[in-house]
């Protein structure tokens, strides 16, 4: 099939993207009158379940690694020229710490299990699935990955790795994994709260799951490796997806055993394998097919076309004020594991109005803003999106609004003030926004990117910025802070954080501070 056509510069505003983007913005007026009324008869199930395939249950006895959780989150130790080949306790551990069942909590209504990564509405609509050449105890195949019952299910034997190669444009990372996790997206699940606007928490939420894979992946000295370029019609064929309903979002390559490359891969037939129904029915939202069919990509050249150096608009050199960032002293930084902190890790339901020290908060930036390690950013460090904040309370640094500067570890103040109800008020009228120390905000802009990538580019940003705010997530309760993601009011964000915003859109809102506890079974 033809490679899709470059955008050109004056269709920024008519590609799909930006008329989805425009479409699903949160204003005061789309809030308050279109109100969405949630159907709690017909929700959907939180899990994909298989009717007919064994289970193989992994392991539970899932020991810590060593590793000081910042130091794993953050990505500091360099695994790129390791190898490495998971056995089935690293493999255990990497699924239940991204997507697993952690703990309980007591609700009104009895015990709600709470996963390992947040997700919008604590619907849990991602879907892990691995694709493996033959690991010890375990035969090569392609698994989906059960988060009620700990175990993998087996959709086709025989090693598919040369198949997604294939489809990833011979991705480097993916053609000398032993193992590549195939994050999925089951539309209904979400959409049924958010309804169109889940296209974008189809990335949140596979974001935050990516920051804890990728952390435990390198806590087990296991590189790993983001893939955002990939042709999405194979992919899906190999899950065997009904891809009207559910699609492949990203990809992970893990591990290195450039020794042990795959032949070539066994034919991918139809399975037509029988699933539970998520509810009695479901509701489409035509935005979202669309958006997904016009940022898909069709077979490897199309792929290839597509991988390369993203686009580079820095911000402008400092003119105002600014602020070295201080993380902490190494001996300072608390030496938990991160599978600690991850079963320690909650969503904030409410701030304190308590502050945070600047050395924590320097910490949190610092550690999660090295780089995530994809095939859409080359440069080390590097980033789709740039971070401004509104802070509120954090000892040592002016209330105001800030601006990262990734080069020289730099805030700077564009105005200084007390804007807490503001923070509120950009945050859909929430109080979370207003009671966090920290509000932290992921913009880019857009044009550059569907220029450079097309419409895929889109795809791109959201996830840049939810795997950021996923590691800033982990290493905030590394700290024994407290942080949520939050959702906001579009173009209110960019207008306040203008003229420096100006031409910007926001793709993520995390907020940060000291929580009021959340109990706990």
């Amino acid at each position: 099939m033809a490679s899709r056509p470059e955008v050109n510069v004056g269709d920024f505003g008519t590609s799909a993207a930006w008329r989805y983007h425009d479409a699903t913005k949160h204003s005061p007026e789309s809030v308050h009158v279109g109100r969405h009324a949630l159907d709690w008869s017909n929700q959907p199930r939180p899990y994909k379940l298989y009717k007919d395939l064994k289970a193989l249950p992994l392991t539970r006895d899932l020991p810590w690694s060593k590793s000081p959780a910042i130091s794993s989150i953050s990505g500091l130790e360099d695994l790129a020229g390791r190898g490495g080949i998971p056995g089935l306790g690293a493999l255990a551990s990497i699924l239940h710490y991204s997507a697993g069942i952690t703990k309980w909590l007591r609700t009104p209504v009895g015990r709600k299990p709470f996963r390992a990564a947040s997700c919008t509405g604590a619907l849990y609509h991602v879907e892990l699935y691995i694709v493996c050449g033959e690991l010890h105890g375990l035969e090569a195949g392609v698994y989906h990955y059960g988060v009620p019952d700990e175990a993998l299910r087996q959709l086709r034997k025989g090693d598919f790795r040369d198949f997604v190669a294939e489809a990833t444009g011979r991705e480097p990372s993916v053609e000398e994994a032993p193992l590549t996790v195939v994050c999925t997206s089951t539309y209904w699940r979400n959409s049924w709260k958010y309804q169109a606007r889940a296209y974008r928490h189809c990335f949140w939420d596979s974001g935050t799951i990516l920051a804890n894979m990728l952390a435990v992946a390198s806590a087990h000295g296991l590189c790993a490796r983001v893939i955002g370029g990939f042709s999405d019609t194979d992919i899906n064929r190999l899950l065997d997806l009904d891809d009207e309903s559910e699609v492949a979002i990203s990809l992970v390559s893990i591990g290195r055993a450039p020794s042990q490359s795959p032949g070539p891969s066994p034919a991918v037939e139809r399975l037509g394998l029988a699933t539970a129904p998520l509810s009695e029915r479901s509701v489409d939202y035509p935005a979202i097919r669309e958006i997904h069919t016009a940022s898909s990509l069709s077979g490897p050249q199309d792929v290839s076309n597509w991988r390369g150096p993203a686009p580079s608009v820095p911000i402008p050199t400092p003119t105002r004020e600014v602020v070295q960032l201080r993380p902490l002293e190494p001996e300072a930084v608390p030496r938990d594991p991160v599978e600690r902190v991850i079963e320690r890790r909650g969503s904030s339901r409410r701030f304190g109005h308590s502050s945070i020290s600047f050395e924590a908060l320097s910490s949190v930036i610092s550690s999660a803003c090295r780089g995530i390690p994809s095939d859409y950013l080359e440069e080390p460090g590097a980033a789709l999106n740039d971070i401004y904040l509104i802070v509120n309370a954090v000892d040592g640094l002016q209330n105001g609004t800030y601006v990262f500067h990734r080069n020289g570890q730099l805030l700077e103040r564009l105005r200084a003030g007390d804007f807490r109800e503001t923070a509120g008020n950009l945050d859909l009228g929430q109080r979370l926004g207003a009671d966090a120390a920290v509000n932290v905000y992921f913009l880019t802009e857009l044009g550059p990117l569907l220029e450079r990538f097309g419409d895929r580019g889109y795809r791109a940003a959201q996830l840049d910025a939810s795997i950021t705010a996923g590691k800033m997530y982990l290493i905030a309760y590394a700290l024994g802070l407290g942080a949520t993601g939050l959702t906001f009011f579009d173009n209110d964000v960019t207008k306040f954080f203008s003229p420096h915003a100006r031409e910007k859109s926001v793709m993520f809102l995390i907020a940060l501070g000291v929580p009021l506890k959340t109990r706990l079974l």
